[in-house]
């Protein structure tokens, strides 16, 4: 079995991070979201990764590489521009070849990983088996449609008047007879091959499409607010680990976790945080869902519930919340303005100004 991993697109709702870096490679607790999907095919027993690629296609391949460091043997798929996930299973038939796989948007996280899914699917080996959770707002995903009996009876892509409130999970399983329906599809209304239709096209076919409705956590982390989500999730799970310097004067409370290389000098951490190697934090306060990457310098400032990327600095700006903060990224107070009113006042005029 492999798995085919989506790395391209262009992460527009997390611009203007992903103007400069991959979405995939945005960090949760330090680590970029991608790594996490990698080390669940890695948990699964699956060895051999087609990897899609987009614009963002040499920063990806610096960061995973050739896959030896996750258990892996990554080979790289170029996409021109991307026209959807059935798309990206047509450009890598060659890859596949006649074998199942696993379809892992790059970008989503699922607590638990995925081997009791691989295992599951291995067992029965149906046609293709997909990924369900309820949500919200369904409108923003595929979205399922089951009959009383839990069978999956029809797909749509972001519809207007969703059917139910299951939607797609970014996890899909194939067998190789998905080949044929995505070629057998055509673009819809948004110009690209959904892999909705080409699942829709084997239910009409009457293929054997199964679906699980997870209850665990899962994030597509295509936004602000919901890498912030994950990020909170993520360290809540850590442990307590000061691997770095503290000094006398200051506090570490809860589960923290120091890198090897930071110091906190005459500051509080509470807990769950992390500190990044070679990071300096100096007179001020990290709060409780904070990751600092590795090089920053936070100096007689605030920060809580936030994503810091690194080499970037935060100097005496007071409280900084709910923010993701980009690499190479400097905060400083704005330079003072002496305060005065400029008044053209007509005849008889009163004015009242409060100094």
């Amino acid at each position: 079995m492999k798995a085919l991993v989506l790395s391209g697109g262009a992460g527009t709702r997390l611009r203007p991070i992903t103007h400069t870096s991959a979405k995939q490679l945005v960090p949760v607790a330090n680590k970029a979201v991608l790594f996490y999907g990698l080390e669940s095919i890695a948990e699964a027993g699956i060895t051999d990764v087609g990897m899609i690629v987009g614009d963002t296609a040499a920063e990806i391949e610096e960061a995973v590489g050739d896959g030896s460091k996750f258990g892996l043997k990554v080979t790289y798929i170029p996409q021109e521009r991307p026209l959807g996930l059935a798309h990206a299973v047509l450009i890598a038939q060659d890859y596949l070849g006649d074998d199942d796989f696993v379809m892992y948007l790059g970008d989503n996280f699922i607590v638990g990983g995925i081997t009791d899914l691989v295992e599951e699917f291995r067992d029965s080996r149906p046609d293709a088996q997909i990924l369900l959770t309820r949500v919200a707002d369904p409108r923003a995903f595929g979205v399922a449609e089951l009959d009383p009996s839990g069978q999956v009876i029809g797909l749509e892509e972001k519809p207007d008047q969703p059917k139910s409130d299951l939607a797609l999970v970014g996890v899909y399983l194939f067998t190789p007879v998905i080949h044929e329906a995505v070629r057998a599809i055509e673009p819809s209304w948004r110009g690209e091959l959904e892999i909705t239709q080409a699942i829709q096209h084997l239910i009409d076919s009457r293929a054997d499409v199964r679906s699980t409705v997870i209850k665990g956590y899962w994030k597509d982390t295509g936004n602000v607010g919901d890498m912030l989500e994950v990020n909170r999730m993520v360290l809540e799970a850590m442990e307590r680990r000061i691997d770095g310097a503290v000094d006398d004067a200051s506090q570490t409370i809860g589960r923290v976790v120091v890198e090897e290389g930071a110091r906190i000098v005459n500051s509080r951490i509470v807990g769950p945080a992390v500190i990044g190697r070679g990071t300096l934090v100096s007179d001020s306060y990290v709060g409780p869902f904070t990751s600092i990457a590795e090089n920053c310098r936070i100096t007689d400032s605030e920060l809580e519930f936030s994503i810091v990327l690194r080499d970037s600095s935060i100097q005496g700006v007071g409280r900084i919340e709910s923010s993701l903060i980009g690499r190479h990224v400097e905060v400083t107070p704005a330079p003072s303005v002496p305060s005065a009113h400029r008044l053209v006042l007509g005849d008889h005029s009163k004015v009242q100004i409060t100094s």
